[in-house]
């Protein structure tokens, strides 16, 4: 019998693929909040949702995000002599994304899982 506390490859590939490789949808979520920093961004990943990725992986979602409209930026003042930041924003195209990716994962969730208690 498997202990319960003994790690499953199969299931560490899954948290691997939907949690660091699926890095935007954890970037849009928050972004549902408010506007948002790059590191800002990377340190709410590690509170909330328990995972870590790499600053350049972050970035590179980042940079990905923006280009297919789905998030825009916008420069705030630093205050208090702090260099002035880059804020991401959730878009509208953002918002349609998160609820066509929210769509796919429950009928993911209610097709696959179905047989399973």
């Amino acid at each position: 019998m498997v202990a319960v506390s003994e790690k499953i490859s199969a299931v560490e590939r899954l948290k691997e693929k939907l949690t660091k490789e699926n890095l935007w949808i954890y970037v849009l979520r928050l972004l549902q909040e408010r506007p948002m920093y790059g590191y800002e961004l990377r340190k709410k990943i590690k509170e909330i949702f328990n995972f870590s990725s790499a600053a350049v992986t972050s970035y590179v979602v980042l940079y990905k995000l923006k280009k297919e409209g789905l998030v825009t930026t916008e420069w705030q003042k630093g205050e208090d002599g702090r260099p002035d930041r880059k804020y991401y924003v959730i878009t509208e195209k953002g918002q349609i994304a998160m609820r066509e990716a929210k769509k796919f994962l429950n009928n993911i969730l209610n097709t696959v899982f179905d047989k399973t208690d």
